[in-house]
């Protein structure tokens, strides 16, 4: 690995940043954005993180798609503990993207509306898929995608980490070639920058997650943002 930027913002909007973001030494980053009104989000959102930064170093390498699953399912339970011995947290929870880089090879789990994104020849895939009801909209081919970005429910999820004790965690792997480029960030960003302004930020900033940062305040800002840029 090359080169890793991180960066977050509150926003123009929000009172305070609901999203957390680490990255772990070796090659793994976590994004997490947390809901559930003032403060629980916060809260919920720093759990993953805290349990993941507790539980993953404990754990022989490589972390494959279970043992992220499995830190994402462990997340979940004290999120749900905390919120049961402390009504003030009740109903929050959190998104939850993961992953990790082994011997040229990237392993992830996924929950929510966050995202992993690679960017490979400059094209930008996306590699999770978004658990949100617009999502289930243009899987069905209800809606485009372009009707999806301002749909009045696109902040509606269908799975968050710590919402029940059944969440589904969307897992899975791939080769890591020289001059792949990851993006591991939260809605924030991308419900106020598209696909293709995101290629370029990746393929030609200096500081790439400072620049996707400063373009979705430049565009709004209603959220908070954050992100985490991995150039290999």
């Amino acid at each position: 690995m090359s080169k890793v930027y991180t960066a977050t913002h509150i926003g123009k909007v929000r009172k305070n940043n609901e999203d957390s973001l680490i990255f772990i030494e070796p090659e793994t980053f976590i994004v997490a954005d947390g809901m559930g009104g003032p403060a629980a989000g916060e809260v919920a959102s720093q759990i993953v993180i805290a349990t993941c930064k507790n539980f993953l170093p404990n754990v022989p390498e490589p972390w494959g798609e279970n043992i992220l699953k499995k830190a994402i399912m462990k997340s979940s339970a004290a999120i749900l503990r905390l919120a049961e011995e402390n009504p003030e947290y009740h109903g929050m929870g959190t998104t939850a993207t993961l992953m990790h880089v082994y011997s040229g090879r990237a392993y992830y789990a996924h929950v929510g509306d966050s995202r992993l994104y690679r960017l490979k020849n400059n094209q930008l895939e996306q590699i999770t898929q978004d658990h949100s009801y617009v999502e289930s909209l243009v899987r069905r081919g209800e809606i485009t995608e372009a009707e999806a970005r301002v749909h009045p429910m696109k902040n509606i999820l269908t799975q968050a980490v710590g919402a029940t004790f059944d969440i589904t965690v969307d897992t899975g792997s791939f080769t890591v070639d020289d001059g792949d480029i990851f993006l591991l960030c939260t809605d924030g960003l991308t419900n106020m920058v598209n696909d293709a302004e995101i290629a370029e930020f990746l393929s030609r900033s200096a500081n790439p997650a400072d620049d996707l940062i400063q373009a979705a305040l430049d565009n709004g800002g209603v959220d908070n943002i954050s992100a985490i840029v991995a150039k290999f």
